[in-house]
């Protein structure tokens, strides 16, 4: 193989900015700022989520970024600072690199995940299931 996983996340964290989860805790209820949370909706239910985090799966990404996209989400272009997060901060990492070449910006992901901000005291909001 070319290039593992290990290289694509060594090569996303040397241009990305992670911000550690004890430094995310400060910035839950800034309305600046919008997690972004990539995990599958059963993680979600099954995990719950940081309160008010924006759900786009790691798959429509960027779909959802791109304007020019039949499935862009509007929330992609309101003035924010986006911070996304996964379960233990590897698909974060490369979704944030994405997002940083698509344009998008201010960016950043969450070291760790969801795992480290529970660690770190987080408050977790529940999912409740579709369907």
């Amino acid at each position: 193989m070319a290039k593992g996983y290990q290289d694509l996340l060594r090569e996303a964290e040397a241009v990305i900015e992670t911000v550690p989860a004890i430094d995310a805790l400060a910035l839950a209820g800034d309305d600046n700022v919008v997690f972004v949370d990539l995990r599958d909706p059963r993680e979600l239910e099954r995990e719950g989520r940081i309160p008010g985090a924006f759900h786009c799966p790691r798959g429509m990404l960027e779909f959802w970024v791109d304007p020019e996209s039949p499935y862009h989400k509007a929330i992609f272009q309101e003035p924010k600072r986006f911070v996304f997060y996964c379960a233990s901060g590897w698909r974060s990492a490369l979704a944030t690199r994405t997002a940083q070449e698509m344009g998008l910006a201010p960016v950043a992901h969450v070291g760790g995940g969801f795992s480290a901000w529970k660690t770190a005291g987080g408050p977790v909001e529940t999912v409740e299931k579709k369907g």
